[in-house]
């Protein structure tokens, strides 16, 4: 599917759908434990239907009752391997969540997914899996990655150290295959990164009954398994990372929107994106007790720098974003940074290029396809970093910046969803005439569903072409 995305404003008020991130946990968790989960709010993306259709295969089962509430009768300890291949889809959560799970049956596993899984890196979750004591390696000689084989079960090792900074997702699979095996895991971190979501994995744990402890450097982490793992109902806050998306649409055009339902609980850290779009000058105003944030863009700004984005009040005239806990955020980030008058560096943003693309190197090529100014490199601790070069639409005076030079184009997005809705939003602020067309733009649907729908609904006037 092709999208068309031109010059709009947007009004009027919408709710995120539930976060992917809590909803996948919340599955696993729940085909583990005894008895009955109710899932509320849960997030029906690709992503999460892949999980859905994946643990019946371990003795769980699943009643979606309604879009805002799926029942989980959960395997407890009749939980088995596998009776078929594990096929992921796209999601990488699912695949680093449940194949250290998997290690813990007597057994083959198999794991596969789409071509994109299929190009990303499982050396790390092998090498993870082989210190828990169970057998594991890529299926095609000389690979790193899917099909993935597991011969379990992990036992009589509890100790497993590893690096940090590769993803966060499969040490939560390690967190969660702890529930399983005789003793308390002992996790051993070198420069962990994404360090918000092994706090989530704890919280979701310790709602279970689970004992979970981790240092404050996130360098020590333990788990031990609880006697029983018992069901109970479960609750999904709003995704931030969905957030992001109208968020910084409203605020690079002249917009008022009212986004709903928000999660201000500090479990996701897509959460620190509000400062950092306040520190350029951004009007959102946000509302904690009923859980909203207005959000004003250029001419319907209250601010008195007229919605202008700037780093000039910054020391250096720089915004140096250190990327690495919340990798997801970069894409749309990096659309705002177009917008906004001074360079914003993503630092320490290695992390980004193993997501479902090389995000750093996608955002570069892509977006200077419309005129943007990017750059990437490796800083002087071999950490990646991309820094954008913008220009605001406005000068200080409020009048038209005359070297603001964003215009239309074609995007690849690559099956990645967050590059396919960073770019739709993009095409909302460009000069009148322009459009952007992205393509592959279905892939959203991994974690907003209907995200063209939903954002028509403020008045973006996205159009399949």
């Amino acid at each position: 599917m092709r999208i068309s995305s031109t010059p709009h404003s947007l009004s009027g008020s919408i709710t995120v759908p539930g976060s992917k991130s809590h909803t996948i946990r919340a599955l696993i968790l729940s085909a583990l434990a005894e008895g009955t989960s109710q899932i509320l709010n849960p997030l029906g993306s690709a992503d999460c239907l892949s999980a859905a259709e994946a643990v019946p295969l371990i003795g769980a089962k699943i009643e979606f009752t309604s879009p805002q509430k799926w029942l989980v009768f959960g395997a407890g300890k009749n939980a088995h391997l596998p009776n078929d291949v594990v096929n992921v889809g796209n999601s990488g959560s699912l695949l680093y969540f449940l194949s250290p799970v998997c290690a813990t049956f007597e057994g083959w596993s198999i794991f596969t997914g789409d071509e994109s899984i299929r190009r990303r890196p499982v050396f790390h979750v092998v090498d993870a899996i082989r210190q828990m004591g169970a057998m594991a390696e890529c299926a095609i000689p000389n690979s790193k990655c899917c099909p993935l084989l597991i011969k379990g079960p992990a036992e009589g090792k509890n100790i497993v150290r590893t690096e940090g900074s590769i993803s966060s997702q499969y040490i939560t699979g390690m967190m969660l295959a702890a529930l399983r095996m005789k003793d308390t895991l002992h996790i051993e971190l070198s420069d962990p990164k994404e360090t918000p979501y092994l706090t989530m994995t704890k919280i979701w744990l310790e709602s279970f009954g689970v004992k979970v402890e981790i240092s404050n450097d996130f360098k020590q982490i333990s788990v031990t398994p609880p006697s029983d793992l018992l069901a109970h109902d479960c609750v999904i806050p709003s995704d931030w990372e969905g957030v992001a998306f109208p968020l910084i649409a409203a605020l690079i055009t002249d917009s008022e929107i009212k986004i709903e339902n928000v999660d201000f609980s500090g479990s996701q850290g897509d959460d620190k994106i509000v400062g950092i779009l306040k520190l350029l000058g951004a009007d959102i105003e946000e509302d904690k007790e009923h859980g909203t944030l207005i959000v004003r863009g250029g001419k319907r700004s209250t601010l008195k720098n007229r919605g202008r984005l700037s780093t000039e009040n910054l020391p250096e005239k720089i915004l140096r974003v250190p990327i690495s806990d919340f990798p997801d955020a970069i894409c749309a980030l990096a659309v705002a940074a177009c917008f906004t008058e001074g360079t914003v560096i993503f630092e320490d943003a290695s992390v980004c290029r193993r997501k479902e693309t090389d995000r750093i190197k996608v955002l570069k090529d892509e977006l200077k396809k419309l005129g943007a100014d990017l750059e990437d490199g490796v800083d002087e601790g071999g950490r990646d970093f991309l820094a954008v070069h913008g220009k605001s639409p406005l000068n200080a005076d409020g009048s038209a910046n005359q070297k603001f030079n964003l215009h239309g184009g074609t995007i690849e997005s690559y099956g990645d969803h967050r590059v396919a809705m960073s770019a739709a939003c993009m095409g909302l602020a460009l000069p009148a005439h322009e459009k952007i067309i992205v393509n592959e733009a279905e892939c959203a649907a991994v974690s907003f569903p209907n995200f063209y729908d939903v954002m028509n609904t403020l008045g973006a006037g996205f159009a399949e072409c």
